[in-house]
């Protein structure tokens, strides 16, 4: 953020403005997988089929990565003060669009509108966090920041499962808006703002092509199994979108200047590899939550209390590593936390594999906290590998690509892993249930039992192929950062900076 787009108060008015900024922070990481533990509730209350359970994340993220590179040209353009309260507003009507739906679509639209908003407070709220700072702590200031993401990623389950299990679902989304209008009165008394002197110029066409790219993308997946894939004109009509606005982009940025991405950030071996990383660890990050909430909910019949208290040892585990790395490990080469952490992952992801409808919480918290101590080794660590060698001139372009990657990594993850984890339902229900026949002893009583004993039957054999399901989507998750691992092999040795 540009130090001339704001001016803050001092002392006590300034810690108040950096809480109400960090508060927002949390709200915003925290309300992504807020509805995850109580994902059976949500779909009872609102007729929502599997499939566009899905939506309710995929949304989410879809609609915050596309206003995501949007922030900064907003907050130049009209102010940082009149943006931030704008996007605090629309997480408000978000909330209350949430707690008001009645049909899928109605809640669907609701994460949008949180997604736009959510994607806008980010950024903005870094930069005024960072501008209530003396200059010598802004540099240590970032883990601090991240480390408040992860907070509520880490705990928006446990917070959501809690109040869904003893106030109702909508509780979750009604417990957000006294905390958006107090941050809103915070900004409101104590930020004060200076207008650009100049409008700043933006590649409207170069995120214009990408964003429909992505949107193509998006919706392909999301819908593709329930309209028959290309069977249907809506299907055609998502993919050319994706790939004409890819071809667009790739030339647009091929062939002009200035545009979107900023092309020196290709030319740098680092950055290029650890981006590719951050995305695969964008697709596993949220990926894996979006499996366990709904297996511990939906399949093995948890209550939602406990669905979210089950994600806290990888929480905790994600945090506190993360902590640890970001103060202590510069004395070391990045690349081994970043091979170590790649490790931790994948192996968790191979512990989960091991996943029974017979077990207890104990392999879910184990399997979570080692994934999550994994993850808190490779962010800070990729992160400082790829900036390492990187211009300090494009270190603010690159933050913003770099964040985004993961954010589409993250958004593609999840849908790629409901599309799959739908398909192999099928498939393993249909090999379950061809092993029922005349012919075999076992299914002799069944030619006369009565029509809810065979619906019980049904719904054992739909629950076993879903839990074989999930566990395939973990494999997914370990092949992929599996494939990215060798690429650590290619990463030049960060210079100390000690």
């Amino acid at each position: 953020m540009n130090a001339n787009a704001i001016a803050t108060p001092q002392d006590g008015g300034a810690r108040s403005l950096r809480f109400a900024a960090l508060l927002a922070t949390y709200m915003q990481s925290a309300n992504l997988p807020l509805p995850n533990s109580a994902l059976r509730f949500i779909q009872g209350s609102l007729s929502m089929t599997d499939d566009q359970a899905g939506w309710i994340f995929t949304a989410y993220l879809g609609a915050s990565a596309i206003t995501l590179p949007l922030a900064q040209w907003l907050a130049g353009r009209f102010g940082v003060k009149l943006v931030y309260q704008a996007a605090i507003v629309l997480l408000i009507v978000g909330l209350w669009l949430a707690t008001a739906a009645t049909t899928p679509l109605e809640f669907v639209g609701a994460r949008i509108v949180q997604g736009i908003a959510s994607g806008v407070l980010g950024p903005l709220s870094m930069g005024i966090s960072l501008e209530t700072l003396p200059p010598a702590r802004r540099p240590k200031f970032g883990a601090v920041f991240t480390a408040v993401v992860l907070l509520g990623i880490a705990t928006g389950p446990t917070v959501g499962g809690w109040l869904s299990e003893y106030h109702g679902w909508r509780s979750m989304f009604y417990a957000s808006i006294p905390l958006s209008v107090f941050i809103f009165l915070v900004v409101a008394l104590l930020l004060a703002e200076k207008k650009a002197e100049t409008k700043p110029p933006y590649d409207f066409f170069g995120f214009g092509t990408f964003t429909l790219s992505m949107i193509g993308l998006q919706m392909l997946l999301d819908r593709g199994e329930r309209l028959d894939w290309f069977a249907s004109t809506e299907i055609w009509i998502e993919a050319i979108a994706f790939v004409l606005g890819m071809y667009l982009f790739v030339v647009h940025v091929l062939t002009t200047k200035v545009h979107f991405i900023n092309k020196s950030l290709l030319r740098d071996r680092n950055f290029v590899l650890s981006t590719v990383i951050f995305f695969a660890l964008g697709v596993v990050l949220l990926s894996t939550m979006a499996l366990t909430s709904p297996m511990l909910d939906e399949i093995l019949g948890y209550p939602p209390v406990t669905t979210g208290l089950m994600t806290l040892p990888r929480g905790a585990g994600l945090v506190g590593s993360f902590i640890l790395m970001s103060r202590y490990s510069d004395r070391y080469d990045q690349r081994l936390f970043v091979a170590a952490g790649i490790a931790l992952v994948a192996y968790a992801n191979w512990m989960m594999l091991g996943y029974s409808p017979l077990m207890d919480w104990s392999p879910v918290a184990i399997a979570g906290a080692i994934q999550g101590i994994g993850l808190g080794i490779l962010m800070p660590s990729i992160s400082k590998v790829a900036f390492n060698t990187l211009d300090p001139k494009l270190r603010p372009e690159g933050t913003g690509f770099f964040n985004l990657m993961r954010a589409y990594g993250s958004t593609l993850g999840v849908a790629v892993v409901q599309l799959y984890f739908f398909n192999n339902t099928q498939a393993m229900h249909m090999a379950l249930a061809s092993n029922l026949t005349p012919y075999r002893a076992a299914a002799h009583s069944l030619v006369s039992a009565p029509l809810p004993a065979l619906a019980g039957l049904n719904e054992m054999i739909t629950g076993q192929a879903a839990f074989i399901a999930v566990l395939d989507q973990f494999k997914i998750l370990m092949v992929v950062m599996l494939v990215v691992s060798p690429l650590v092999v290619f990463l030049r040795k960060p210079v100390s900076t000690n």
